[in-house]
């Protein structure tokens, strides 16, 4: 084994980088013999080095800077890791990084999900490395699986469970019976939600990692703002209820399918069928379910976020890149966006549908909601009508397979209607 080390760079020493530096440290000797050569953290840049971190992690003076510049500027550092996240000033970094010849790992999903075009095309000019599997699912290995094990399939749809967060608000208002405000609290009481949870329970978070799982399985260019994205801030206990009774589970799902006629790119609260494998993940869990032309179905499960899990994904693109300058073949795996599919609008999607009416409790309000949604095209699977309270009641609808321009044009309509009070709820169902 050769002696000279392989030199690292961090930016940003937050849980990502401080779980990506113990990693390595825990498992020098064995990374180094897999390598051939020994790996080292040179430097490590971080605007707050008086922010508590834990022992094991602790640094020479000589390996900590408050200049990122230090860090994308060295000669001699080879392999830069960003775990700043965001935006700005990671992409700046990383360019900078790139045109001085440095490979790059990085687990920032929002710079992936709506910069990694850019990134990838100046790597691939460059014959250099830019590897990203801690951007989705933390430990789980699901781009390395897409880009090169599934790589002789053609991926025709995938489902995940990529944010953990709202699984895990999920799971509580499904097993315990919490509201969702209350799940909420006790997820961010056990640190399993941040203290503004928007980008979570919005669904901006999955959307960044569809974006990226989309773009490599389909092997086309994603605009994440194309990507049609709904929260799970409106889903209510009652919605739990009626899951549970017609034989469902509501999962907030990342959901891509791959057609002639364009991409499905959608994130948002859906009924699960139980037979379903992702209606078994719960909590923090993440999963991913793929299914490719040659491989059948295969699904992806483990810890989808975590300095530890997280960590080790980066670590192990390191290793990745560390054997390709070993061997001198960086930049062996190019950007596989060779396309640019249209994303179909929500309206071309077709599913089945749960819908949950307020009504007034009088004679032949059931058949004339039945006969609006007849008059837009909408068939009907199943129908439940709860027990009246005062003068209202609530007619819960599952519907057969429809586009759903259908359904938005049925829903305007009934909101017209005077025995309706309100349309309290409306979800895709998927089986």
């Amino acid at each position: 084994m050769a002696d000279k080390p392989i030199n690292i760079g961090i930016l940003g020493f937050g849980n990502v980088g401080v779980g990506t530096f113990r990693t390595l440290e825990e498992n020098k000797r064995s990374i180094a013999l897999k390598i051939g050569r020994p790996l080292k953290v040179k430097l490590v840049a971080d605007l707050d080095w008086k922010r508590p971190r834990p022992p094991a992690v602790a640094l020479s003076v000589k390996q900590k800077t408050r200049n990122p510049l230090a860090v994308v500027d060295d000669p001699e550092i080879q392999i830069v890791v960003e775990c700043i996240g965001g935006l700005r000033p990671a992409e700046e970094l990383i360019l900078r990084a790139l045109r001085n010849g440095k490979n790059v790992v990085t687990s920032n999903k929002e710079l992936i999900a709506k910069r990694g075009h850019k990134l990838l095309q100046e790597a691939d000019k460059r014959k250099l490395d830019i590897c990203f599997e801690g951007a989705v699912c933390g430990g789980i290995p699901i781009i390395r699986s897409l880009k090169e094990s599934l790589t002789g399939n053609h991926i025709s749809r995938m489902m995940g469970i990529v944010n953990g967060t709202t699984n895990y608000i999920l799971t509580r208002m499904t097993q315990e019976g919490s509201n969702f405000k209350d799940a909420l609290a006790d997820a961010q009481a056990k640190g399993c939600a941040e203290p503004d949870p928007t980008s979570d329970i919005e669904g901006f978070d999955a959307a960044y990692k569809l974006a990226i799982l989309a773009a490599i399985a389909f092997e086309s260019r994603v605009k994440v703002a194309e990507i049609y994205r709904e929260g799970i801030s409106g889903v209510g206990a009652a919605d739990i209820t009626y899951a549970r009774q017609l034989g469902y589970v509501i999962k907030l799902l990342a959901i891509g399918v791959n057609s002639s006629d364009g991409l499905e790119l959608r994130v948002q609260p859906v009924f699960l069928t139980k037979e379903h494998p992702l209606t078994s993940v719960n909590g923090v869990f993440n999963a991913v379910w793929v299914q490719g032309s040659s491989v059948g179905e295969v699904m992806f499960y483990g810890q989808g976020a975590g300095p530890l899990p997280t960590g080790s994904a980066v670590v192990g693109d390191i290793i990745e890149v560390a054997r390709n300058i070993q061997h001198h073949a960086t930049g062996r795996l190019p950007c596989t966006c060779f396309s640019d599919k249209r994303i179909k609008k929500i309206e071309e999607v077709e599913t089945k549908y749960y819908i949950r009416i307020g009504v007034l409790d009088r004679p032949g309000v059931l058949g004339k909601i039945a006969t609006v949604f007849g008059a837009e095209g909408v068939s009907l699977a199943s129908v439940i009508q709860s027990q009246a309270s005062g003068e209202e009641a609530e007619i819960v609808w599952i519907t057969h397979r429809v586009m759903e321009k259908k359904i938005r044009a049925a829903l305007a309509r009934m909101r017209r209607l005077r025995e309706v009070r309100k349309i309290n709820s409306w979800m895709r169902v998927e089986d």
